[in-house]
Parts: structure tokens; C-alpha cells; sequence
């Protein structure tokens, strides 16, 4: 090799055979492979689409916030109901108010007020009666247009002591609505005597033989036959006045004298011990439920008011 001459190593090619390198060869370029679907073709790759999370997010944030709510829902009647033992005056007064202010469409407040203060005391006589039994009951609540009723988990261990409590009702309520007739007769007050005759009628109504009235609670210690007769003699009141209250009572009537009645004809020793009285204790009940409805129609024929129009003053 001449000195003049200069040689220049590879790049990395092999040496020729005669001693002397030889230039690289030349390579065609390698095409660059083409850009897949959804890759930037400026080969940078592109972020891939998240999944639609959003919509299953929020759906699953209302759901969430509904669920929430109801537990709420249910947390507050929980906190209601055990409440409620601590709200018996609240009960009796919002629902006393209540009918004074339906029973006000008809009669006026002051009518109103007087007979519900009358149904108030004829229940407290069932309430006083069970207590008496031994037995927890609740203070009166009033449903307008139907009276007021209370409640506890038994009327009695037997048949005696649930007559004792269905009559202790018309027994207090008759002495209320003749306190009523005496200070309308002494004070020649037609709005009192009216009051009173409207007492003696709801307490008289109370005592028709047939369950769940008072009159029925008597009968279970009497003769439980007589529920049927009071049956029938219900259904024919309401053809002689039609009435959607008697059609109620009719209704409740019908289904728990069928109920009781079944119950009997099992003849277990338990219903006979329920219904056992001494025929001494079912004269004492008969004297007194006898006595109660003579007391109370002479209360009504003493205490019946005509208007100017001969039309009764009071009378429902």
C-alpha cells in the first residue's frame, strides 16, 4: 500500500479478500411498518380510551343516595314508634281535635266539644276496668264519625271479666250524660239536654248485643247465643236507617262473631274455661246490663228537645 495512500476503517464491514476494506454495502430501508388503527402515525403512541365508567358511577352515586334515604326513613320510624309510649297525650288530644273539628260541619264547636268530651269518658270507663283486670291499655283515640276506641292486648282472662269491662264504658258515659241532663235541667239549657240526649243514645246504641260493641262483651258472659240475635237486629236497622257507619259496624261484627263462634266449637278446654261463670255472676251481669238500658231510654225521653220545626234537637 502506498503511502500516499489513505484507508478508512468500515463501519463494521468485513475486510475484502485482498487485503483491502471495502466500503459497507448498501441495504434498501426497511419500510417503518404502517400505523395500526388508532396509533398517531407520528409515532407517538396514542393513550388508549378509557372505559365509560361515568354513567355506571353515577347510576350506582343515586342508587347509593337512595338507599341512604331509606335507611333514614326507617331509622325515624323506628325512633317514632318507640316514641309513641311517650306520646298517649298527644295521640288522644290531636285526635280529640280532629273530631271536634269534623263533628263542627254539623253541630258547631261548642256541640262538638261536649260530645267528644262525653266519648272521652265513656272509653276512660273501659280504661279504668282494665287497669282494674290488671291489664295495660292505651289512652282513648277518636276516629271521627266512628267514636274512639282503645287499645290493649286482652279484654280479660274469662268472659266475666271482659262483660266487667265492656259495661264499665256505658256505665261511666250514662253517669256523664245525666250529669249533663241535671245542669241542662237546672239551668234550663236546651244546648245541655240535647248534649245529654245525644250521651244516652251513643251509650244505649253501645249496648246492642253483638260484638265488638259493649253490649257484646256482656253477652260472652250471659249467653253468646244472643250475639246472633244482635246480628240480626243490626241488619235490619240499616234498612230501617241507612247508614255507612252501621254498615261498618256490620262488617267488623259479622267477622268476629264468626270467629268467636268457631273458636267455641272447638269445645278445647280452653274456651271452656274462657267462657265458665257462675250462674250468680251471670245474673249480677244481667242486672246490670238490663238496668243500664232501662236507665238510658228513660234518659232519652227525659232529655228530648223539639225545635220550633218539631224536628229533634241533638238527636243524630
Amino acid at each position: 500500500m502506498d503511502s500516499g495512500d489513505l484507508t478508512y476503517p468500515s463501519l463494521g464491514g468485513p475486510t475484502a479478500s485482498g487485503g483491502e476494506r471495502t466500503s459497507p454495502p448498501l441495504r434498501a430501508p426497511v419500510p417503518a411498518p404502517a400505523p395500526q388503527l388508532g396509533e398517531n402515525p407520528f409515532g407517538e403512541r396514542p393513550q388508549r380510551p378509557q372505559p365509560v365508567r361515568s354513567l355506571r358511577k353515577r347510576i350506582g352515586s343515586i342508587f347509593a343516595a337512595i338507599a341512604a334515604a331509606i335507611a333514614k326513613f326507617f331509622a325515624a320510624i323506628k325512633s317514632l314508634l318507640l316514641l309513641l309510649p311517650k306520646l298517649k297525650l298527644l295521640t288522644t288530644s290531636g285526635t280529640a281535635l280532629v273530631s271536634v273539628a269534623a263533628y263542627s260541619l254539623f253541630w258547631g264547636w261548642e256541640f262538638a266539644a261536649g260530645f267528644v268530651l262525653l266519648l272521652f269518658l265513656h272509653e276512660m270507663g273501659h280504661v279504668i276496668a282494665l287497669r282494674r283486670e290488671g291489664i295495660k291499655a292505651s289512652t282513648p283515640m277518636f276516629i271521627p264519625f266512628l267514636g274512639a276506641a282503645i287499645f290493649a292486648k286482652s279484654l280479660g282472662d274469662n268472659a266475666l271479666a271482659e262483660a266487667r269491662v265492656g259495661l264499665a264504658g256505658p256505665i261511666l258515659g250514662t253517669l256523664a250524660a245525666a250529669a249533663v241532663a241535671v245542669a241542662g235541667a237546672i239551668t234550663g239549657s236546651s244546648f245541655l239536654l240535647a248534649l245529654a240526649y245525644v250521651g244516652f243514645l251513643i251509650n244505649l246504641f253501645n249496648l246492642l248485643p253483638v260484638v265488638p260493641l259493649d253490649g257484646g262483651r256482656a253477652m260472652a258472659a250471659m249467653a253468646p247465643w244472643m250475639w246472633f240475635v244482635g246480628f240480626g237486629a243490626l241488619v235490619a236497622l240499616v234498612f230501617v236507617y241507612p247508614n255507612p257507619i252501621l254498615f261498618i259496624i256490620i262488617l267488623f261484627g259479622g267477622m268476629e262473631t264468626w270467629r268467636r263462634w268457631q273458636a267455641r266449637k272447638t269445645r278445647s278446654l280452653e274456651q271452656a274455661a274462657y267462657y265458665r261463670v257462675l250462674p250468680r255472676h251471670r245474673v249480677l251481669v244481667g242486672a246490670v246490663y238490663i238496668g243500664l238500658i232501662v236507665a238510658l231510654a228513660f234518659g232519652m225521653h227525659e232529655t228530648h228537645v223539639l225545635t220550633t220545626g218539631g224536628h229533634s234537637f241533638g238527636s243524630i
